[in-house]
């Protein structure tokens, strides 16, 4: 019964994974000009980037966690924080190369990574602190 638990936890969480980094490129690369505005945040879009990246990092992670649950898990955390960071640049490079109304933008590229950075440092208390509670 876990080994089917595990497996149907590892297809969910992959599924999500996928269905989010879909997500984040139809967002990136879609206008959204045609959309009447609600008001100006500054620089709100840095916010939605960070928020987009740190689900991407989570969700991914827990994705490789599941499929191999005893692995150590820094090795998937670093991995999984390169791979948000280079599909950052890619949907950049995409913004900047295949589309007309979005541009490529370096301050992006950072927000990507701080929300994949604060998913990581969310991981690595989550993983210790689950640790400690299973020892004792």
């Amino acid at each position: 019964m876990h080994t089917k638990n595990s497996w149907v936890l590892k297809k969910i969480f992959f599924w999500l994974a996928l269905a989010w980094t879909i997500t984040i490129a139809v967002l990136c690369l879609v206008s959204f000009k045609k959309f009447p505005s609600v008001g100006k945040i500054a620089n709100a879009d840095k916010y939605v980037h960070a928020t987009f990246h740190f689900i991407f990092t989570t969700l991914w992670y827990l994705y490789l966690k599941n499929r191999n649950p005893i692995a150590n898990y820094r090795k998937p955390l670093i991995a999984i924080l390169m791979l948000s960071f280079f599909y950052g640049i890619l949907i950049e490079l995409a913004q900047h190369f295949f589309t007309a109304t979005r541009h490529a933008d370096v301050k992006d590229v950072l927000a990507n990574f701080s929300g994949g950075v604060l998913a990581v440092i969310m991981l690595i208390v989550y993983e210790k602190l689950s640790k400690k509670h299973c020892i004792q």
